[in-house]
């Protein structure tokens, strides 16, 4: 019995009927009122994040050492918005039941009871006087509760993805890590790979047209979600920015389960992000910061009930950033984002709806280019003369639904969707390896893009109980639809320095100006037109143009606890991709693929603290791009093996997680030839190995920690030598807050983030080169008052030159010199 009250298996049966049998106000306690406490207890600090509320009901009773009892009719599909600040147990238990239509009422000190207010016609409480008769208790079904779930510093213990639900991490066989916004406040974030570096596994490099790449266990993580859903299903997306995320979830390995059907993401794992929503608790905050190179931002968060009765709820999220450039001296940066959203609860329903709109003028990465296969041959000039700035615009609109509805005791409905709108569009110079006399010619290319696509996701989940095996059974069903660029290509303008052609949904290159990288010198305008034959007719393979591409899919899956140390996650997709576009005739085209995509997952619990679990999954992804035949390419497959383990330590406030996996692709992403006429073609197959560890968590009174360690091992079924794969990488995080005398406002923080050396590639003759391993330091320190704070930070205090983990000559993404930031944020 230990074991079950230590796993707080909340209450048996016959404890639950105290719901009914409790007389209303049966409590002396100092608040008086029917919703007394009779708990004393002196104010103390409360950080319970927004989560179900039957798991921020068991965070509140472990802090305050009490027991809750309710039955699980009343609380099954309330969420509650959390409890943050200095609060006596009363006011903290209040917080967490405003906005529904339950009260708490006590049984004794250190039991309280929440079941719902009673209604008008209601039976008319018994008198307290009267003694409670035991015999009249009827039993009740029991709310089995498996883990204490809630936020305590930089640990967190659900995610929202893995399952298409929220679930306890200790009972999700599969590596995921969640960012809450703890992690993100004290590392001083200001973009999401700022954030994504410190997780295992994960590796973020600057792209070329300046949007960010991920790639997760050694594959490109493609564009990831936004509350589950695809946040990007062509090649080019819009990442908000972070004021509007609570927190950040890494999925690592396939997910084509979930129904992401983004491109090249279904391999090693995905990144979603969780929005902030509304929410019954008050948030009125306002933050600020300055930074060399990112300029000036200002961000508002404001949330809390919209009427009296706390039936409506809205959160407003703006932020605006100006001032952004580049160490080469590439300017213009600037940011807008707006996010409205509005929710209505009542009883068992909850409907939201929401607004986001960004809109991004980024400036191109720094970057230099080699002059022969190796870093020591990198050009010093990295700007043409007379060349204007690298640029890129990025415009999105998204709107959002979400319908929660309560269906009985243990059933459920969950429906959300969006609509989304992107634009980009862009310039930047890039360099040609092949120019004449083996020099470096500069190449302008703009780019344009437009996509639009919806999604919807239907689930529907119940629970079953047969003896001591529980079902959370889930079926889902969902379709995604996109429309990319109409394909059509401008009449050539020609201008006094320029032959430009652009195409709505690729790079394509116009005349370039010769330029001696190695001198700094311009050459001759007769050189200049011999190159303009060369490259007026190179136009990338990209996805088909103009096409529309539908992928739907039916989701079951079975979430079985059998007694307290077994859980069983099964879970088998049927996924139908349609590809619609056109023959090069103009005649209509369709292309239909299917899979089974199947899942099955096993967690044994050898402790409270220790789990151990086995999965294997399955990853499935289309492929829109041509071959020599002319014909789409065929899908990429994958499976995956994983051993892991979860390991608490420090009294339940950290977390030690393994993960040890086999991936195996049977080709990997498509090869575009580097000579005319551009063909694709499959990639060879890949076989990952890997072993990440992850600590994150409070080891001590006002110190969190959070460190990662990975081991990679990357081998190409062609035997061909693997670039951009390093096969160690690490990184720490620690911050501190003295809690002591003079000090005990201030804070500090400080980490690190290191990898060993990898493999780059040439694309004019394949020649490989070295890319030596390198370290980032940054570290900060922290002025608390009573609602405001104030961070001074430095990135890469040690000013290193730090390259990317892979690229080739044209292209070397670079991060250079020491960065200072200032942030703040004030609520009021």
């Amino acid at each position: 019995m230990p074991y079950r009250v230590r796993w707080r298996r909340c209450v048996t049966s016959g404890a639950f009927a105290l719901v009914l049998a409790l007389p209303a106000g049966a409590s002396d306690a100092p608040d008086g009122g029917a919703g007394a406490l009779g708990v004393p207890g002196a104010a103390m600090s409360f950080a319970i994040a927004p989560q179900p509320l039957a798991t921020a009901l068991l965070a509140w009773g472990k802090q305050t050492n009490v027991q809750v009892l309710t039955a699980s009719g009343s609380i099954a599909n309330w969420r509650s918005s959390g409890a943050q600040g200095v609060l006596t147990p009363n006011a903290a238990l209040d917080e967490l039941l405003q906005g529904t239509d339950l009260e708490r009422e006590a049984y004794d000190p250190h039991t309280v009871v929440v079941r719902q207010k009673p209604k008008r016609g209601d039976a008319t409480p018994l008198d307290p006087g009267v003694a409670f008769d035991s015999g009249s208790v009827v039993p009740l079904a029991t709310v089995d509760v498996r883990g204490l779930i809630t936020e305590d510093g930089f640990k967190t213990d659900t995610s929202r993805t893995a399952t298409r639900s929220e679930a306890a991490l200790v009972d999700v066989p599969q590596s995921v890590s969640v960012v809450n916004r703890e992690v993100i406040e004290s590392q001083q974030a200001v973009a999401l790979g700022d954030v994504a570096r410190y997780v295992a596994g994960v590796q973020y490099v600057d792209g070329y047209g300046s949007s960010p790449l991920f790639l997760i266990r050694g594959f490109d993580a493609g564009h990831g979600m936004t509350d589950g859903m695809p946040n990007g299903v062509a090649r080019t997306e819009d990442l908000p920015p972070l004021i509007g995320i609570e927190r950040v979830e890494v999925l690592r390995g396939p997910e084509a389960i979930l129904g992401d059907t983004s491109q090249n993401n279904n391999f090693g794992g995905s990144i979603n992000v969780v929005m902030k929503r509304p929410q019954a608790d008050t948030v009125r905050q306002l933050t600020a910061s300055v930074g060399e190179y990112d300029g000036t931002r200002l961000g508002l968060d404001l949330a809390g009930p919209a009427t009296s009765d706390g039936a409506f709820t809205y959160r407003l999220v703006a932020a605006g950033q100006r001032g952004a450039s580049t160490p080469q001296g590439h300017g213009g940066g600037r940011a807008s984002y707006l996010a409205p959203s509005l929710a209505w609860t009542h009883g068992g329903t909850r409907v939201m709806g929401g607004l986001e709109f960004i809109d991004n003028r980024v400036p191109g990465p720094e970057h230099t280019v080699l002059l022969g296969p190796s870093l020591s041959a990198a050009s010093p000039y990295r700007d043409p003369p007379g060349t204007p700035s690298d640029l890129a615009a990025f415009r999105t609109a998204r709107a959002v639904f979400e319908i929660d509805q309560a269906l009985g005791d243990d059933w459920t409905f969950h429906s959300q969707g969006q609509y989304v709108r992107q634009r980009s569009s862009g310039r930047n110079w890039s360099y040609d390896p092949a120019a004449p006399l083996a020099l470096f010619s500069t190449v302008a290319r703009r780019f344009r893009y437009s996509a639009d696509y919806w999604t919807w996701q239907n689930d529907l989940a119940a629970r079953f109980r047969h003896g001591d095996v529980t079902h959370d059974v889930l079926l889902g069903v969902d379709v995604a639809r996109t429309h990319s660029g109409d394909g059509d290509t401008s009449t050539p303008a020609v201008g006094a320095s320029s032959v430009v052609a652009e195409q709505r949904d690729s790079f394509v290159a116009t005349r370039p100006v010769a330029f001696d990288l190695r001198t700094g010198t311009g050459l001759s305008d007769g050189l200049a037109r011999l190159r303009v034959l060369d490259t007026e007719a190179s136009v990338s393979v990209q996805p088909l143009a103009g096409s529309w591409q539908t992928n739907a899919g039916v989701f079951l899956q079975d979430q079985i606890a059998i007694g307290e140390r077994w859980n069983v996650l099964a879970a088998l997709r049927r996924t139908d991709y349609r590809l619609e576009t056109h023959y090069p005739d103009g005649g209509p085209r369709r292309i239909d693929k299917s899979r089974w995509v199947p899942k099955l997952g096993v967690v044994y619990k050898l402790t409270p603290g220790v789990s151990l679990y086995a999965d294997t999954s399955v990853g499935f992804q289309p492929n829109p791009l041509l071959g020599k035949d002319g014909q789409p390419l065929p899908a990429a497959t994958s499976r995956q093996v994983e051993l892991g383990g979860r390991f608490d330590l420090f009294d339940q406030r950290a977390r030690i997680t393994a993960a040890l996996y086999r991936i195996r692709v049977d080709h990997s992403v498509s090869l575009v030839s580097p000579e005319p006429p551009f063909f694709a073609t499959p990639g060879p197959g890949q076989t990952n190995r890997g072993l990440e560890l992850e600590f994150t968590g409070r080891v001590a009174p006002g110190f969190d920690v959070l460190a990662s360690l990975t081991e990679t091992r990357i081998a190409n079924h062609d035997d061909t030598r693997v670039t951009g794969a390093p096969r160690h990488q690490a990184a720490a995080w620690a911050s501190y807050r003295f809690g002591q005398g003079a000090v005990k406002p201030w804070g500090i923080a400080a980490g690190v983030v290191a990898r060993s050396r990898s493999l780059g590639r040439t694309t004019a003759d394949g020649q490989y080169f070295g890319i030596p391993g390198q370290a980032s330091v940054e570290a900060n320190v922290s002025r608390y008052g009573t609602n405001w704070r104030v961070t001074l930070g430095v990135k890469n205090l040690l000013d290193r030159t730090l390259y990317a983990v892979n690229f080739d000559e044209t292209f070397v993404p670079i991060r250079q010199g020491r960065v200072v930031l200032l942030t703040g944020s004030y609520d009021f």
